[in-house]
C-alpha cells in the first residue's frame, strides 16, 4: 500500500494533445501535493504498526521524502510536519554530512521564500543570514560560499563588492574564490576602456580605441547558439536604426568553422565586423 500510494499521479491523457493552461497545471500540482502528504501518512502508519519490520527504516525515509515533496508542490499543511521530521533527523548522530547539509539548506531556502510578501530585499537578507549560518556549520563545503556568491551577484553596488571580497579573503574553496575574483574583475572593468583590436574575417581592421565617441556593442555569440540566433533580428533592427547615428557592433564569434561563420554572416546580412580564431570557447577575447 505504501509503494502504491508513493507513485506520482499520471497527468491527464488529454495533455498529450492539448497544452494545459497554467491554472490546470497549478491545480494538478496542488493535487499532487495532497497525494504526497497522504503517502507520508501511509508510510508513518506502516512503521508505527510494524516498528521492528525490515522495511520500517525504508518507510521512515519514504515519510520524509513524501513530506518534502508535498511542501515542494505547495502543500503548506505539510510544513509543520516537515519541520518536525527535519528536527528529528538533525538529532541523529549517524546522519551523513551530505544529508545534514541538504536538510539545513532546504530549511534556509524555505525561511527565505517565506519573506516573499516583504519583497526581494527581505528574501535576500534572510537568504544571506542563512548562508552565513551554513558557512559556520559547514566551513569546508563549497556550497555555502557559492550561496554567498549568488547573493553577491544579485546585489548592487558596494554590497556586491563587499561580499565578493569577503569570499576571496575567507576560507572558501579555490573554485569559489576564482568566481569571486572574476566578479571583482568585472566590477573593476565598469567605466574603463576595453582593449580590443583585431582583423575581422572580411579584412576590416577593428580597434575600439579608434571608436571613441560612439556607442559600441561587443557581441559574444556563435552560429550554434540558439538564443543568440533568436535575438539576431532584434540586433539587426537596432543596428539598422542606430548605425547612422554612431552605433557600432563588434562580433566576437565562438565558432570553430570559419566557412560556416562566413556563410551565416552573409546569409543573414550582418553588416558589422566579426572576430574569429577557431578556438571556440578558448576564443582569445572570450
Amino acid at each position: 500500500e505504501v509503494d502504491k500510494v508513493c507513485q506520482p499521479p499520471v497527468p491527464p491523457a488529454s495533455w498529450r494533445t492539448n497544452r494545459p493552461s497554467p491554472e490546470e497545471i497549478q491545480d494538478f500540482r496542488a493535487k499532487q501535493g495532497v497525494i504526497a502528504a497522504q503517502a507520508a501518512e501511509q508510510a508513518k502508519a506502516f512503521y508505527t504498526k510494524f516498528p521492528t519490520h525490515a522495511e520500517a527504516g525504508t518507510a521512515r525515509e519514504k515519510e520524509f521524502e513524501m513530506t518534502q515533496m508535498a511542501v515542494q508542490l505547495g502543500n503548506t499543511n505539510a510544513l509543520a510536519r516537515l519541520s518536525s521530521l527535519e528536527g528529528e533527523r538533525l538529532k541523529d548522530p549517524n546522519l551523513s554530512e551530505d544529508d545534514r547539509f541538504e536538510i539545513r539548506a532546504g530549511m534556509i531556502q524555505r525561511v527565505a521564500m517565506a519573506k516573499q510578501a516583504d519583497g526581494r530585499e527581505a528574501i535576500m537578507a534572510e537568504f544571506e543570514k542563512g548562508a552565513r549560518e551554513l558557512v559556520k556549520e559547514f566551513p569546508k563545503r563549497p556550497e555555502p560560499y557559492a550561496m554567498l556568491m549568488q547573493i553577491a551577484e544579485n546585489s548592487e553596488g558596494d554590497r556586491t563588492r563587499k561580499i565578493a571580497q569577503e569570499v576571496v579573503d575567507g576560507a572558501a574553496p579555490d573554485e569559489v574564490k576564482d568566481e569571486a575574483k572574476a566578479l571583482l574583475k568585472k566590477l573593476d572593468a565598469v567605466g574603463k576602456p576595453l582593449a580590443l583590436s583585431f582583423k575581422a574575417i572580411d579584412g576590416r581592421e577593428v580597434d575600439l580605441a579608434k571608436m571613441k565617441g560612439k556607442v559600441v556593442l561587443v557581441d559574444f555569440w556563435a552560429t550554434w547558439c540558439g538564443p543568440c540566433v533568436a535575438e539576431l533580428p532584434n540586433v539587426k533592427k537596432a543596428y539598422d536604426q542606430l548605425h547612422p547615428k554612431g552605433c557600432e557592433i563588434v562580433g566576437i564569434s565562438f565558432d570553430k568553422d570559419q566557412a560556416a561563420l562566413e556563410k551565416f554572416v552573409a546569409d543573414q546580412k550582418m553588416g558589422w565586423p566579426q572576430f574569429f580564431d577557431g578556438k571556440g570557447w578558448q576564443n582569445k577575447f572570450g
